[in-house]
């Protein structure tokens, strides 16, 4: 029974399980739209949303110590420092008056080669 274990395995270990979280919500910053399968996005739509999130609070702190620790949160949880500089600067400002829902997946079929479902998944344009 699976009672009270968080997030998805994902058949993976669990350094690729995070190499590929990393890279894909890295992917998803730097491009603002990955094509992925619905399982891979489900995993990761959490993640994202939880780092614009961190963003938007660190941006509107007036304490600079704060707004730095939250940057260094979030490249830690992030491959490129210039997509965090991008998370910070470009689409964190985006969602100022958003309360949540920052991410979308839209279902655009089976894959050819397994059949596996794929979605599109992009951030919200406001």
């Amino acid at each position: 029974m699976r009672h009270r274990v968080k997030g998805q395995r994902l058949n993976r270990s669990m350094g690729h399980r995070n190499a590929l979280r990393r890279n894909l919500i890295t992917e998803l910053f730097r491009h603002e739209r990955i094509r992925t399968t619905r399982a891979k996005a489900s995993a990761i739509r959490g993640a994202a949303e939880k780092l614009i999130t961190l963003a938007k609070r660190g941006n509107a702190v007036e304490e600079e110590a704060k707004s730095v620790h939250a940057r260094r949160l979030a490249a830690a949880r992030l491959n490129d420092p210039t997509i965090v500089q991008k998370l910070f600067d470009e689409i964190a400002p985006r969602y100022v008056d958003r309360p949540g829902g920052y991410t979308r997946m839209i279902k655009i079929g089976p894959r050819v080669g397994d059949a596996a479902e794929m979605v599109l998944l992009e951030l919200v344009e406001e």
